[in-house]
């Protein structure tokens, strides 16, 4: 009785499908014959033809993975996703101009010449070589390589082992950094000595935003007030709080200090004297849309050939274009 179901069943929906679908399914049963008798005995293969036309028969009409033997119908499905892919990869390109040797080139061989870069920096330095592409299109061309951690605690030990305490003035508005110094006892009184160096006469800020570290005493505080300059400490084990300067110190860490072994303190005071021109006449940042505290002008190609000069001992580099 329900084999007389089933065949009435199939014997109507026949009857009352389209002559379309109908072609489309006798074409797919004479294709999978087709692909048969060409075949020899025991071994199927399938060249691209045979799929290109189960994918287009799969996209005009669906139901043909019901009639489909050959293969598995997850199989046609993963080859319509994989075609759909390949698609619209060539759309994206088509109409995209191509990136020139000389600049993937150029690309490559500043990530080479200055490992602690990543694609900011680089798109920061293009930029001002007249190339204007995207941070993406930067990314893609480097050299990738893994990265490392580094502590946030702005101490630098020697090579005998001593600890070397630095202090950073910054000031917010272009990043500048104007006062820097190294010692090996931090006292309150080489920190008020610190404040009247780098602010003297009348340029000194209307507040300066610090940490709770134990070497800021009352004679700080008292140097500060009398300045005219309104103290505020931040909160305990906050450093998000005054996030530029430590923004600062973990570049400093990371692009020079973790580099280098420091032998004393003249020669740490001398690494960071380097690195602090270099970081305001030649590093780009992002805070500042992709310039430098001190502005650099933006070099057009027509003004010659791209060089290389080599700053902080060659850990970083800066470029700029040079007239043949």
């Amino acid at each position: 009785m329900l084999a007389i179901v089933s065949a009435v069943s199939s014997w109507l929906a026949c009857r009352f499908r389209s002559r379309a679908e109908l072609e489309l399914e006798v074409f797919a049963l004479r294709h999978q014959l087709a692909v048969l008798r060409r075949q020899r005995p025991g071994r199927t293969r399938l060249c691209p033809i045979d799929r290109l036309v189960w994918l287009w028969l799969y996209r005009v009409w669906p139901r043909c993975l019901n009639v489909i033997v050959l293969v598995k119908p997850a199989t046609v499905v993963q080859w319509h996703q994989q075609g759909c892919r390949l698609y619209w990869r060539w759309r994206s390109r088509s109409g995209r101009k191509s990136l020139g040797r000389e600049t993937r080139k150029l690309i490559r061989e500043m990530c080479v010449a200055n490992p602690l870069w990543g694609a900011p920096r680089i798109h920061g330095e293009l930029l001002k070589l007249g190339i204007v592409i995207s941070q993406a299109t930067v990314a893609k061309y480097m050299v990738h390589r893994p990265r490392s951690a580094s502590p946030t605690m702005f101490v630098a030990v020697s090579a005998s082992f001593r600890l070397l305490y630095v202090l950073i003035i910054l000031v917010h508005d272009r990043r500048r950094i104007v006062r820097f110094d190294v010692t090996q006892h931090p006292t309150a009184g080489w920190l008020s000595r610190q404040v009247t160096e780098a602010f003297p006469w009348d340029t000194a800020p209307r507040f300066l935003l610090r940490d709770r570290d134990r070497s800021y005493g009352a004679q700080f505080s008292k140097r500060v007030k009398a300045m005219g300059i309104a103290e505020i400490v931040t909160a305990p084990r906050s450093p998000w709080q005054n996030a530029y300067v430590e923004r600062v110190i973990g570049s400093i860490r990371r692009e020079c200090l973790d580099q280098i072994v420091i032998f004393n303190e003249r020669h740490l005071r001398r690494v960071l004297s380097s690195y602090v021109d270099y970081y305001h006449h030649s590093r780009t940042h992002l805070s500042l849309d992709k310039d430098c505290p001190h502005p650099r002008p933006i070099q057009p190609p027509r003004n010659g050939r791209v060089i290389a000069i080599p700053q902080v001992g060659g850990l970083h580099h800066r470029y700029q274009r040079l007239a043949s």
